[in-house]
C-alpha cells in the first residue's frame, strides 16, 4: 500500500470516528440554515458569512478593550506555494478550506489538526490569467463543493472527504475556469467561469445540488435576437470575454441573486469591439429559479482599463433621503462608489473615491461620461482598479462601508489589433504601470488621517470607510504598499484587515484608530473571517502561505 493509500485510509478511521463523536456529523447544514445565518454567529456557513455580502458579525467576545491581548494560537502551512486568496467556512466546529491548486481540507478550527484532504489535479492544458488560485467551497447537507482550475464542479462528502460527482462546466481547451467559491441558493449550487482573458463567453451556472445536473444558464453576453445583442458589434460577442469569478450574492424575499462581471475581450482595445458591450463590467441580477435578467447596469460601457466589475454586491436594507429602500452599495475598480436600488438597479449615487481621468464625472443615469487620454499618456486609476476582488464588509452599527483603495495609481495602456485564437491569451495590446511614490516624506505604515488633512501628492493603499449618503470617505487608514486584503467588522465596532506588506490589523470602525496589529510576514490576499468554539471567539486570516488563527490570550 503506497503512501497516498495509506493516508487516504487513515482518514477515513478518523472520518469514522468524528461521525460518532463529534456533533458536526448529526447537524444537516440545509437551506434554512444557509438563509438564517444571522442566528448561528459561531459559524462562518458562506463566502461572506451570509447571503448580503456584509462580511459583518455578531460575535462580541472580542471588542475594543480587550483586542490587544490576542495571541496566535495555531498556522496551517499551504503545501504550494504561491498567494493563497482562500476562503474559510466554518460550520459546527470544522473548518473547510481549498489550497491551491485545488484541495479541500476539512479541520479542527481550535487546533488546526487536519482530519481529511481531497485531491484534485486539474488537467495539464488549465489556463488561468492571474494565479492559480481558489477561493473557497461551499457547503449544504452532506456536501461541500468546489470549483476547479479546469472548470469543473466537484460534490464531496463533507465527513470522509469522498468525491461524489465531478462535472464539466466550461471547456478546459478554450480557457475556462473557475477560481470562486460556489454559491447555495435553496436546492441549487451557483458557479461563475473564469477565462476573460482568453476569450471566452462568460456565463452563471446553477446545477442542482444532490445530482450536479444544470438547472439553467445565464450568459453574460447575449446572443443574436436576445435584449443587449446589439451592444456588440459583428461577431465579436462570440469571444467577449465577461467573466465571473467572484461570489455574488443573494436577496430571499426579491429571489434575485447579484453577480459581478468581469472584462470584455479583447482588454485593452476597446476600438476592436465597438458598442456598449454587455453585460460586462456590470452588475446582473437573475431569478434564482429560472436564471432569467432581471435587470442589469453597466458602470464601465466598452472598458479598455481592464477594471471589470467583479466585486461582491452588497445588500444593505436602510433609510434613503427618507424613505427605507433595498440598496447596493459598490466601490468599484473603475474608482467610483456606487448606491443603487436593488429591486430594479436604479441608479442613485455615483462619486469618485480616488483620482479618476479616464471620465469626467456621471451622467443623471450613472453613465460615465468618457475622457480617453492621449496616447502615451496615463489613466487614472490603474489596471489593476481602485480597488478589485477582495471583499469589502458593511457594518449596519456604524452604518459605514468598508474596502482597500489604491491611491494615485496610473497605468499607460497600448492597443492593438489582434485575432482570437482558441485557448490562447486574447489581450489586444499592453500596458505599463505607473507605481506609486512609496516612502514619500510624511507617509508612514499605518497612519490614520481626518479628511480635511487628506492630500493626493503620494501613492499608496488606504482601507475607506465609506459614508453611503454621500459616497465621501469618514477616514482613511494609510498603508505603506498597495493592499490585496479584505475586510470584516464585527458587533463590537472593530474592523479586522491586512495588506501587502503582512500586516493584519484590528481598527476602530468608527474612527480608524489603530487599535492592534501583528506582522505575519507575508501578503494578505484574502479577507479574515471570525468564529466561535466552545465559547471562544477566533479570527482567521491567510498570510502568504500560511493561515493564522487568533483568540484572547487564556
Amino acid at each position: 500500500m503506497n503512501t497516498i493509500k495509506i493516508l487516504r485510509a487513515l482518514a477515513l478511521l478518523l472520518a469514522a470516528f468524528l461521525t460518532s463523536t463529534s456533533s458536526f456529523a448529526q447537524q444537516e447544514v440545509t437551506y434554512e440554515r444557509l438563509l438564517n445565518s444571522e442566528n448561528e454567529p459561531e459559524n462562518w456557513m458562506t463566502y461572506n458569512g451570509d447571503y448580503s455580502g456584509k462580511r459583518h458579525s455578531q460575535l462580541s467576545q472580542i471588542n475594543r478593550d480587550n483586542v490587544e491581548d490576542l495571541e496566535l494560537k495555531w498556522l496551517l502551512q499551504n503545501q504550494v506555494f504561491g498567494a493563497w486568496q482562500s476562503n474559510p467556512i466554518v460550520v459546527d466546529g470544522v473548518m473547510y478550506i481549498t489550497q491551491r491548486p485545488n484541495d479541500v481540507i476539512a479541520m479542527d478550527p481550535v487546533t488546526g489538526r487536519v482530519f481529511w484532504m481531497y485531491k484534485h489535479t486539474p488537467a495539464e492544458n488549465a489556463r488561468v490569467c492571474c494565479g492559480a488560485n481558489n477561493r473557497g467551497i461551499a457547503i449544504l447537507g452532506d456536501k461541500v463543493y468546489m470549483g476547479t482550475l479546469d472548470a469543473r464542479l466537484i460534490a464531496i462528502d463533507r465527513i470522509n472527504g469522498e468525491p461524489l460527482w465531478n462535472i464539466e462546466v466550461g471547456d478546459v481547451n478554450l480557457a475556462y475556469s473557475i477560481t470562486m467559491a460556489p454559491l447555495i441558493v435553496k436546492d441549487k449550487v451557483m458557479v461563475g467561469v473564469g477565462g476573460g482573458e482568453f476569450g471566452i463567453r462568460g456565463y452563471v451556472v446553477a446545477y442542482d445540488a444532490d445530482t450536479g445536473e444544470e438547472a439553467w444558464k445565464f450568459y453574460t453576453i447575449p446572443a443574436p435576437g436576445e435584449p443587449g445583442h446589439d451592444s456588440w458589434d459583428d461577431e465579436d460577442w462570440e469571444h467577449g470575454g465577461a467573466p465571473v469569478w467572484i461570489t455574488g450574492s443573494f436577496d430571499p424575499e426579491l429571489n434575485l441573486t447579484y453577480w459581478g462581471v468581469g472584462n470584455p475581450g479583447p482588454d485593452w482595445n476597446p476600438h476592436q469591439r465597438p458598442g456598449d458591450n454587455l453585460y460586462s463590467d456590470s452588475v446582473i441580477a437573475l431569478d434564482a429559479d429560472t436564471g432569467e435578467l432581471a435587470w442589469h447596469f453597466q458602470f464601465t460601457p466598452n472598458d479598455g482599463y481592464d477594471y471589470d466589475s467583479v466585486q461582491v454586491p452588497v445588500l444593505v436594507d436602510r433609510q434613503w433621503q427618507g424613505e427605507q429602500r433595498k440598496l447596493m452599495l459598490w466601490a468599484n475598480r473603475n474608482g467610483y462608489f456606487y448606491v443603487l436600488d436593488r429591486e430594479d438597479g436604479e441608479f442613485l449615487l455615483g462619486e469618485p473615491y480616488v483620482k479618476v481621468n479616464w471620465s469626467s464625472g456621471l451622467d443623471e443615469n450613472g453613465r460615465p461620461i468618457p475622457t480617453p487620454q492621449p496616447e502615451g499618456m496615463p489613466t487614472w486609476p490603474g489596471n489593476q482598479g481602485a480597488t478589485n476582488w477582495y471583499p469589502p464588509s458593511y457594518s449596519p452599527r456604524t452604518d459605514l462601508f468598508y474596502f482597500s483603495a489604491w491611491e494615485d495609481y496610473a497605468t499607460i495602456y497600448r492597443a492593438e489589433e489582434q485575432e482570437y485564437e482558441p485557448g490562447r491569451a486574447f489581450l489586444g495590446g499592453g500596458f505599463t504601470v505607473l507605481t506609486p511614490a512609496l516612502g514619500a516624506p510624511g507617509v508612514g505604515i499605518g497612519r490614520t488621517t481626518p479628511i480635511n488633512t487628506w492630500t493626493d501628492e503620494v501613492g499608496h493603499a488606504a482601507l475607506m470607510a465609506m459614508d453611503p449618503d454621500t459616497g465621501k470617505a469618514v477616514w482613511k487608514y494609510e498603508q505603506f504598499d498597495v493592499s490585496d486584503g479584505g475586510m470584516l467588522t464585527t458587533a463590537t465596532d472593530l474592523l479586522f484587515a491586512g495588506g501587502r506588506e503582512g500586516h493584519f490589523h484590528a481598527l476602530d470602525a468608527r474612527t480608524g484608530e489603530l487599535l492592534w496589529k501583528a506582522s505575519l510576514g507575508g501578503q494578505i490576499a484574502m479577507a479574515p473571517v471570525t468564529y466561535m468554539v466552545d465559547d471562544v471567539q477566533y479570527v482567521t486570516v491567510v498570510s502568504g502561505n500560511a493561515m493564522a488563527t487568533f483568540a484572547l490570550a487564556d
